[in-house]
């Protein structure tokens, strides 16, 4: 750490007494080890945390792309730049229902003490503030809300926090775009995803960060009885990109549906760490996570189905595959089981393997077709 992550500067961004705490046990804190098994496999060593500093103002006069070209039709827009909320809009028609989004919530984490890390508590102490979106119960926003979250400083740290909050028996969409400058700089976003009894939750981010931008995320996500939640990730970019994801489903028959797909090239590193709880009754989430690597790029996934004891009757499902694109590419894939109570369906598998030969040859040959396709021809 660097002066930069002081106490007063902590302060100054308000909210007292916790956010003096969260940077005092951010200070008395380490970089987490690639020798704990929850960082195994990552370059966190290298991350240059002395060199950066956070992020204490909005900065001015930056430009993002609204990704008004791919969703035209929506609820709302949330502009979210270095960690802070520039601005939000609410279209009028669903507000006038109870749609409601608001840019200045005090930074309030739900995870638990005992597993908040060295940026856990950088996040605590040097967000500005949460956005939290809130649809009342019964509504169906039919729209997307889409939000935008551009990390514009080079040699900077950034920390938005996000906050969706479903109530019964509502449906919303969320589309988050994540995108960065081409320089060296950290972004630690945590997103919290509810959905409570009955709700439908969908939340989708898209991460097209630049070369040489690292991120260490966090997405929590509840899902009440009868409850489904959606949650997808599509990652491209970055130098190393986190994000661990932990799925409690706390309500009896409540759904949780993980996916993602990845590609990375040059040296980029992108890795996911799940957890998916099933903490009541006949409850059900299915994973699937696919990827590919090329150049001397490298994927990491590590996997926890935990069926806990209140969790008869539960059916998961974890699945990674990978495929290399090139022989200096590399993927670590380890799923893992811990099951407390016996009447449950679970399964898990992953692969790790090239592009088959025989289909490589196929797609060399002139046309793409098969040698005896080609003689049908003749």
């Amino acid at each position: 750490m660097n002066e930069h992550f002081s106490s007063d500067i902590a302060t100054s961004l308000g909210g007292g007494r916790d956010r003096l705490e969260a940077a005092q046990l951010a200070s008395a804190a380490e970089l987490p080890s690639a020798e704990t098994e929850d960082w195994r496999y990552s370059p966190i060593a290298d991350l240059p945390i002395g060199d950066l500093r956070p992020v204490v103002a909005a900065p001015d006069g930056v430009a993002v792309d609204d990704f008004g070209t791919v969703v035209t039709a929506r609820a709302a827009t949330v502009t979210i730049i270095d960690g802070f909320v520039t601005s939000v809009e609410v279209d009028a028609g669903w507000a006038a229902k109870g749609l409601s989004i608001d840019g200045s919530v005090s930074i309030e984490s739900s995870i638990p003490a005992n597993e908040r890390t060295l940026f856990d508590h950088l996040h605590a102490a040097f967000s500005p503030t949460s956005v939290r979106i809130s649809v009342p119960a019964g509504l169906a926003v039919t729209d997307p809300i889409v939000v935008i979250n551009h990390h514009a400083t080079a040699g900077s740290v950034a920390f938005p926090h996000l906050i969706v909050d479903g109530g019964p028996s509502c449906e919303v969409s969320v589309v988050e775009r994540q995108t960065s400058v081409a320089a060296t700089a950290l972004i630690v976003p945590v997103t919290e995803l509810t959905a409570a009894d009955a709700a439908n939750v969908r939340y989708s981010v898209i991460q097209e960060n630049e070369d040489g931008h690292w991120q260490v995320g966090r997405q929590w996500s509840s899902v009440g009885s009868q409850a489904t939640l959606s949650a997808g990730t599509a990652a491209f970019g970055g130098q190393y990109q986190r994000v661990r994801s932990d799925c409690r489903i706390v309500g009896r028959g409540g759904t949780a549906n993980l996916v993602a797909a990845y590609y990375g090239d040059g040296d980029q590193v992108l890795d996911f760490r799940t957890f998916q709880h099933h903490e009541a009754r006949d409850t059900r989430s299915d994973l699937l996570f696919k990827g590919s690597q090329d150049d001397t790029s490298g994927s990491i996934y590590t996997g926890l189905i935990h069926i806990h004891p209140d969790g008869a009757g539960s059916n998961a499902f974890q699945t990674n595959r990978n495929v290399k694109l090139s022989e200096d590419a590399w993927a670590w894939s380890v799923p893992n089981l811990e099951i407390e109570n016996n009447d449950v369906h679970c399964s898990h598998a992953s692969t790790v393997s090239p592009v088959d030969t025989d289909q490589r040859f196929y797609l060399h040959a002139p046309g793409g077709r098969r040698p005896a396709d080609r003689r049908r021809l003749l």
